[in-house]
């Protein structure tokens, strides 16, 4: 059986294209230039999580999304800026840099308050095809590592439309939560296994780094 740690980010990549995934997160044959928009959206991550964690003022340019900012401080509870979070293969908690650990992943904003949980995505780029599947995850993480949290308020934030996209989780589900990724981490445990990386050509291979492949178009 394969032993590999994975994200939601990994899982993503290996679903739009195996042979991608393989060069760049196993082979490491090469590696993700960052866009102008995704640089974009680390800045606005750093500056999110700079005033929420310490009150550090946001730069001029990003003062916008201060009032996101003032509205999830007023949220009762524990805040969690950027949290760690992993897990073994049987589902239990661990170190994010744990070298056993099977799953891991960052929150960008957790808060919990006894028994309840609420967590943040922030996303700056196009609110059209929210994808909520990563606050699952999160959701199922949060569960691990907060024993007395029963259940969890989730959101992606578009930051930039002003756009909140809110799923529920409770305890009692984790079981189904997790049914949702097992058929995508079977398909993985399956590559590695035979090593087997088929290519997914898409309109995305005119972003992608991966010269040595028969799609490639850069």
């Amino acid at each position: 059986m394969a032993n590999y740690t994975w994200s939601y980010s990994a899982l993503k990549e290996y679903q739009n294209c195996p042979k991608k995934y393989y060069e760049i997160r196993v082979a490491n044959n090469y590696q993700t230039t960052p866009s102008p928009q995704m640089i974009y959206g680390t800045e606005v991550h750093k500056a999110l999580e700079d005033y929420v964690r310490t009150g550090i003022a946001f730069p001029k340019n990003y003062e916008r999304f201060k009032k996101f900012a003032d509205d999830l401080i007023a949220i009762p509870g524990d805040k969690y800026v950027e949290h760690e979070m992993a897990l073994y293969k049987d589902k239990t908690p661990c170190t994010f840099t744990d070298p056993n650990r099977w799953v891991r992943g960052i929150a960008d904003l957790l808060i919990v308050d006894n028994d309840y949980a609420f967590i943040v995505d922030y996303k700056t780029g196009s609110n059209k095809y929210p994808d909520p599947k990563q606050l699952r995850l999160m959701a199922l993480m949060t569960f691990a590592h907060f024993p007395n949290v029963n259940k969890v308020k989730a959101g992606l934030l578009f930051v930039a439309h002003d756009t909140f996209i809110p799923e529920e989780y409770k305890r009692e589900d984790i079981e189904k939560s997790w049914g949702h990724f097992i058929p995508t981490l079977a398909r993985i445990d399956n590559s590695y296994d035979t090593n087997t990386w088929q290519a997914n050509p898409t309109p995305l291979c005119k972003f992608c780094p991966v010269k040595t492949c028969d799609f490639f178009k850069g």
